[in-house]
């Protein structure tokens, strides 16, 4: 039996959980509504407060979807209280952020500016013109948008430049030596 699958996951006030035919887990809270398909191998059942899992059988599949299923769930019921974010950065001369309605404006060297709309469900804020936060309920959707944003400028190793994960390591290189 999986460690993480057996360990309930705690439902806070102002959340619903409901189950559906075919294992379909619906979360409602104060930041929106998620849905997640569990698979048919895990028993979904919501007791006292919590959610409780558990899987058909003993097999290494069974027990992989086991903890998947737990870890999905738990994030679904983060995500609608308190939502997730990343932070990214920009670093290099000439390089900033704007918000322009809902849509993310970027000047990152190239001859026009890079465009990006906002998602359904996710916000992105520029508190200052080289920081990007986004923001939303749904961590995959979060996770996607960020690394699509840093996808334009991936940090290079020689000057650093580029756009990163706050708090990102990047592994400097040495330049070329003349004579």
């Amino acid at each position: 039996m999986s460690r993480i699958g057996k360990l309930p996951v705690t439902v806070p006030s102002g959340v619903e959980i409901t189950i559906s035919d075919g294992n379909l887990v619906t979360v409602k809270g104060p930041k929106g509504t998620l849905c997640e398909q569990i698979s048919n191998k895990i028993k979904v059942e919501v007791k006292d407060g919590a959610v409780e899992l558990t899987p058909a059988d003993e097999s290494r599949e069974c027990n992989s979807q086991h903890g998947l299923a737990r870890t999905l769930i738990n994030n679904m019921v983060h995500g609608v209280t308190t939502g997730f974010e990343k932070k990214l950065e920009m670093q290099g001369v000439g390089y900033k952020a704007e918000k322009k309605g809902k849509e993310l404006v970027m000047q990152l060297g190239y001859s026009h500016p890079v465009i990006m709309p906002d998602p359904e469900g996710i916000t992105t804020e520029v508190p200052d013109a080289t920081h990007i936060v986004v923001k939303g309920a749904d961590k995959a959707l979060v996770g996607n948008y960020a690394a699509n944003i840093r996808k334009w400028r991936k940090p290079e190793p020689y000057k650093g430049k580029g756009i990163r994960y706050e708090g990102e390591y990047v592994r400097r290189k040495e330049g070329k030596t003349g004579k």
